[in-house]
């Protein structure tokens, strides 16, 4: 059996209309800001905590959107699941890595959802959660 870890992670934009992704040290995925809640912490606040921490963006708990739940491959552990309660950052930001935070990369949904319809793949280096729930829900919100 695998292990699980909880994470709240969100969905960022710049008016650009672009993705936000971070990497972390000593990784090579990518994937949205976010992280473990910590103790007696709600997902939505665990959520707005890690994106003030990771990517300086301070946004009110209760302005995040609920996107949805998934369990999806852990981009940097070995042999387990992450569960993550995902949400949607309202507005256009702009972002600069904090933290543990090794590099930010915007990514241009609609370049993407080209290449997906000409066969190509996302990129190797995005985590499971975004390219297996996250891109086809956003590519599908927008049809």
């Amino acid at each position: 059996m695998k292990a699980r870890i909880v994470v709240s992670a969100v969905c960022v934009f710049d008016d650009a209309g672009r993705l936000l992704t971070v990497r972390k040290r000593g990784t090579g995925m990518f994937m949205h800001p976010g992280g473990k809640p910590e103790s007696g912490e709600t997902a939505v606040e665990a959520a707005a905590r890690e994106l003030q921490e990771e990517v300086g963006i301070v946004v009110e708990p209760g302005d995040l959107k609920l996107m949805g739940v998934w369990i999806a491959d852990a981009a940097n552990e070995a042999a387990t699941d992450i569960e993550a309660t995902v949400f949607l950052a309202p507005g256009t930001w702009t972002a600069h890595p904090s933290a543990e935070i090794a590099e930010i990369r915007w990514l241009d949904l609609a370049v993407l959802d080209r290449e997906r319809e000409r066969g190509i793949p996302a990129p190797a280096d995005l985590a499971p959660l975004l390219t297996d729930y996250i891109l086809p829900e956003l590519a599908a919100s927008r049809r």
